[in-house]
């Protein structure tokens, strides 16, 4: 089980092995990153998986998680992560 991290009591989903890069398919056809929980922790109130924007991912926490695995060191991964992130969401073209 998680123990809240640092002083913030939060948990950062991007410093996790579930965190996990997807591409996704939009209505118009273009492919875009998105971000899921690899355990199935993400969901939206009918209970499908949530996906989130890879361009955000930096933002996403929770306070406790049963399956959190930390990659690292949170406060350096996040720090270096916030500022390679691109500002918006890389689109591709689905051949």
């Amino acid at each position: 089980m998680s123990e809240e991290s640092g002083k913030t009591g939060k948990t950062y989903c991007a410093n996790c092995i579930n965190c996990k890069l997807v591409k996704a398919l939009t209505d118009d056809g273009v492919s875009i990153q998105k971000v899921r929980c690899d355990a199935g922790h993400w969901k939206k109130k009918l209970g499908e998986e949530k996906l989130y924007r890879y361009a955000t991912v930096a933002r996403r926490t929770m306070r406790l998680c049963p399956d959190y695995d930390e990659m690292g060191e949170p406060k350096a991964f996040m720090k270096e992560l916030k500022k390679t992130l691109p500002s918006k969401d890389d689109a591709y073209t689905v051949d």
